[in-house]
């Protein structure tokens, strides 16, 4: 066997053991993942207070305190909302039930399926109401778990980040020092104008799928909104997901074919929109993973970790270009991950506003 191919098995094997361990050691890995980008997302704040001579235990408290609020106003926009959805429950539940009776006589007639046995395929293997709570029960409290552990990491990291730093510099050689605080920097860095940027992006797409739900009369619009805002956590697939919920309870309610058409134009101006405008000002240079790599690593997060790995893709593969970018033998790796120069001009209003948004923020 030559050099060559020997190098590319260890490499396989490499990638086969960190993936296999990532699976394996999810249930500490996860809590402990979010926790540290949340704690890089308050680490600003943090700072700040212990400038004005507050107690770095009192700020990390604070810190704490402040995302518990954000969580609850999020929660109580969302209650709020399901609470006015739910008043056309009924009504929601009948066009439901006369739209599977429809969709029955249609494969009834075309496919020659009877009724009776479409209704036991669906009940086949179907779990009982009794297991069905105790799978509910069982996911709550372990969710309610994982939240005490994400608390715990996000005060640790953040009361600790100076015996964490000084822990990796003690790792590298001497004459590197400086370049490691550069990487962890600019890993911390990348990880809050991500969060960041992520948070503001939801607030403008909140405001602007409430303004066009309105606009095109749905029922419930805010509650969408919310929906398709929070749904950007994924990215490129939420918002189509969102949009389409959107149409299918619109459809249900009885929403003729121009709303239809309106809900999926609204989706594409505010795509426009996202991509051009919002993506470019609020994203900033920093978290550069192109299209191909950032499905990719969705696709990975979702099969190794689930829902939270979905969620903790992209700031974690920014994480890992930048440490690429600076070790010669990964840079490679990095210039795979990394957004692709295309060279194209961008219209001259988004250079207007782009340098405008620039000068506010300075």
């Amino acid at each position: 066997m030559t050099t060559s191919a020997t190098l590319i098995i260890k490499k396989l094997l490499i990638v086969f053991l960190v993936a296999a361990g990532l699976y394996y050691a999810k249930d500490f890995l996860i809590p402990l993942a979010i926790g540290g980008v949340l704690a890089t997302l308050f680490l600003p704040v943090c700072k700040r207070m212990e400038a004005k001579k507050v107690s770095k235990g009192l700020a990390v408290l604070i810190c704490l305190l402040l995302f518990l609020l954000t969580i609850a106003f999020v929660g109580a926009l969302l209650g709020w909302q399901v609470a006015s959805l739910a008043r056309d429950f009924a009504l929601l539940k009948q066009k439901s039930i006369e739209t599977f009776n429809h969709l029955q006589e249609y494969i009834f007639n075309h496919i020659g399926i009877s009724t009776e046995k479409q209704s036991q395929i669906l009940n086949q293997d179907q779990p009982g109401v009794t297991a069905i709570m105790k799978m509910v029960a069982g996911s709550l409290l372990s969710v309610f778990i994982n939240f005490i552990f994400v608390l715990a990491y996000m005060f640790l990291f953040l009361y600790y980040r100076g015996h964490i730093l000084n822990f990796f510099l003690q790792l590298s050689i001497p004459g590197q020092k400086t370049e490691m605080r550069q990487i962890l920097y600019s890993i911390s860095h990348v990880s809050q104008q991500y969060m960041l940027g992520l948070a503001k992006m939801i607030i403008c797409l909140w405001i602007m799928y409430s303004i066009g739900f309105t606009i095109m009369g749905v029922k419930n619009a805010f509650f969408f909104a919310i929906l398709c805002g929070l749904l950007e956590i994924v990215p490129f697939i939420g918002n189509i997901t969102g949009t389409t919920l959107t149409a299918l309870v619109s459809l249900v309610q009885g929403a003729g074919i121009p709303m239809l058409v309106g809900i999926i134009g609204t989706y594409a101006i505010i795509q426009f929109i996202q991509g051009w405008v919002l993506e470019p000002l609020i994203l900033g240079p920093q978290v550069k993973i192109n299209p191909f790599a950032t499905v990719i690593v969705l696709v990975l997060g979702e099969l190794l970790w689930g829902i939270p790995g979905v969620f903790l893709a992209i700031p974690l593969t920014a994480m890992v270009k930048i440490v690429c970018d600076h070790i010669d033998p990964l840079k490679p790796y990095g210039f795979l991950i990394g957004k692709i120069e295309t060279g194209k001009a961008e219209p001259g209003f988004i250079k207007k506003i782009r340098n405008r948004y620039k000068t506010t923020q300075h």
